[in-house]
């Protein structure tokens, strides 16, 4: 991977994770795209970057994050990750198969467009608009919801967005609860990838933060994908909240739609190969 593929990966990676169309999908796309997307330590970097989106979030909600004295929020992240974490580690080996089909992640492209064109129009009757408000079991519910998206396409932040709102969630704090929810799940996930996760290179099994640090080229493009997605992913936060209050998820669903059709040309006219 080269340096300037290392940064339009984190530029995908930053303009997606919070919108609700998929980042990890658009990123085996644009990898697939780019040839690169069977490469291992491409792998281990689709992951690896997400550390700067999540630390976008912690520093734009820094108020909220360091609010020790209301020790219920930390309460409702650990509840709502659980679900995700659990379910993870049983499915562990089926996700990782998965994220390696773009055909996969088209059809959930097309599949999560659909719903997200009526999405506005099945939950319309929000009651709770303060993250106080939120109980336990609906946390705990909408960390279910988050699950649906270990399917590679299906979008972290649509999965989360729609469960907030069939728990009665306004849109805006929907996706907010969300963009809070991301930084365990996510954080979670990263380190089992850098750390724990045994990954096989010619026979030989390593880990993720060994590979990253094995030459230069790769420490660089970790840092600077990382500071590339902190930066990206922090705009895209504040459009989205923006957007959101205005125009709700239609245009996201029409957007999922074109491109999960476009994908399913490029993969039958082979652009791109499974």
């Amino acid at each position: 991977m080269s340096l300037l593929q290392a940064i339009i990966i984190a530029i995908v990676e930053g303009i997606t994770e919070y919108l609700p169309v998929s980042s990890t999908g658009h990123m085996i796309i644009t990898s697939s795209l780019m040839g690169i997307h069977k490469n291992e330590f491409t792998k281990v970097f689709e992951v690896a970057v997400q550390l700067g989106a999540i630390l976008s979030v912690v520093v734009l909600y820094w108020r909220k994050f360091f609010d020790f004295k209301r020790w219920q929020f930390y309460v409702k992240l650990i509840i709502a990750v659980i679900p995700a974490l659990v379910l993870g580690k049983l499915f562990s080996d089926k996700i990782d198969a998965m994220l390696e089909s773009p055909t996969t992640v088209a059809i959930t492209l097309l599949l999560g467009g659909f719903v997200l064109l009526f999405i506005d129009r099945l939950f319309r009757n929000s009651t709770i608009d303060t993250e106080e408000k939120i109980t336990g079991r609906k946390a705990f519910i909408i960390g279910l919801w988050q699950c649906l998206a270990m399917i590679p396409g299906m979008s972290r932040s649509a999965a989360s967005i729609i469960g907030g709102m069939q728990q009665k969630l306004s849109r805006r704090l929907a996706a907010e609860f969300s963009f809070f929810l991301a930084v365990p799940t996510m954080c979670a996930a990263t380190g089992y990838t850098l750390f724990f996760k045994d990954i096989e290179i010619d026979g030989v099994a390593t880990k993720g933060y060994k590979m990253i640090l094995d030459s230069s080229e790769n420490l660089t493009a970790f840092i600077v994908g990382n500071l590339t997605a902190f930066v990206v992913a922090m705009l895209a936060i504040k459009f989205f909240i923006g957007f959101l209050q205005r125009r709700g998820f239609r245009i996201f669903g029409w957007y999922r739609i074109i491109v999960g059709i476009a994908l399913l040309i490029l993969i039958w006219t082979g652009v791109i190969h499974n």
